[in-house]
């Protein structure tokens, strides 16, 4: 299982990723389980310095854009 993990504010951009990540990993057909990280802290302590981020169980793949389904897709199989 795959953990699918956002990190940025509640607002458009990183909305837009979390729905992104949603169909890219249910197009893939994975067990995931995605997780909204918005505490500044917690962002930090993955070293992201540009937001919305995405991580894959733990580790940031991308900041600071919103990635395409296809891009996810490719990151997660």
């Amino acid at each position: 299982m795959k953990r699918l993990q956002i990190l940025g504010a509640k607002c458009r951009e990183s909305d837009r990723l979390v729905q992104n990540t949603r169909t890219a990993a249910r197009s893939a057909q994975i067990q995931f389980v995605m997780e909204e990280i918005t505490d500044v802290t917690r962002i930090a302590d993955f070293g992201v310095t540009m937001t919305p981020a995405l991580a894959i169980n733990g580790e940031v793949k991308s900041q600071g854009k919103i990635l395409s389904v296809e891009e996810i897709e490719a990151l997660i199989v």
